[in-house]
């Protein structure tokens, strides 16, 4: 990590002292650092509204951008989707400079017009929103390898609910002991993703507790390309052979990255 990105780890530490305001959730050379802050806005009715936001930082930020998301049980999913979009927007403008710390202020600032501009549906930006996924130059694809699941019944229907939420689609597969997620969508809903992935208890661990994913990596990621196919839906699927798993990747377009990533994992 960037010595600037370090520094500005131990300001937000300084700065969110209260009790419950900052939170790592994860800390890693290869995947950057995840961390939570609460913190509290002012919403539609001039009251306070609590908002968790879980920022990643990439082990090249600030030179690109933060994975961004946002939690409250006083927004609808729809607006805390829109302030998640309003907040990465407002990104770009800091590239390149330490920038979570104004971001935070700047939602502080503006929630209230940005919920007033939801509930007006004033102006187009309602509209960018609701058909921003299908714009295939947003579309991304990224591979995920878990090493198991041990509550399997619950992980499977919680990252289909994941991916039902952020409009992303793909498969989750099984073929003996290898587990990949396949997922297609907006790059910003794929970081989303994974950081929900890494900071829920989505799992148990051996003595039964509840625990969070530590055993997922991140295979191959990339723009998606004319070559692969656009799946339409997300779906759970299990596979008796390596061959049947080989169509799979074949049918989308994917020959290359089952050979140089999903070969590897079987010996």
């Amino acid at each position: 990590m960037a010595e600037p990105a370090r520094e500005e780890l131990s300001a937000l530490a300084a700065i969110f002292c209260g009790p419950d305001q900052w939170e790592v959730l994860s800390r890693s050379e290869t995947d950057g650092t995840v961390f939570r802050i609460l913190t509290k806005a002012e919403g539609l009715t001039g009251a306070d509204v609590p908002l968790e936001l879980v920022f990643h930082l990439p082990v090249n930020y600030p030179s690109c951008l933060p994975g961004i998301s946002v939690h409250s049980k006083h927004l609808t999913r729809a607006q805390s989707m829109t302030v998640k979009e309003k907040l990465l927007k407002q990104a770009e403008n800091l590239l390149s400079e330490p920038m979570i710390h104004e971001l935070v202020l700047w939602i502080q600032q503006n929630l209230r017009h940005i919920l007033n501009q939801l509930e007006t549906g004033s102006g187009s930006e309602k509209c960018t929103f609701a058909t921003g996924m299908t714009v295939d130059d947003g579309l991304w694809i990224t591979l995920l390898h878990l090493d198991h699941m041990r509550a399997k019944t619950k992980y499977v229907k919680t990252v289909e609910k994941w991916a039902s939420d952020l409009k992303l689609t793909g498969r989750l597969m099984f073929m003996g002991k290898i587990i990949l997620i396949l997922l297609q969508g907006d790059r910003s809903n794929i970081k989303e993703y994974l950081i929900l992935q890494k900071t829920s208890k989505v799992d148990v661990d051996s003595s039964g507790k509840k625990c969070k994913e530590k055993m997922i990596s991140v295979l191959f990621e990339t723009k998606v390309q004319t070559e692969h196919k656009r799946f339409l839906a997300f779906e759970v699927k299990e596979y008796s052979s390596l061959d049947e798993l080989q169509k799979e990747f074949e049918t989308a377009g994917l020959k290359k990255l089952f050979s140089e990533f999903v070969l590897g994992l079987v010996k």
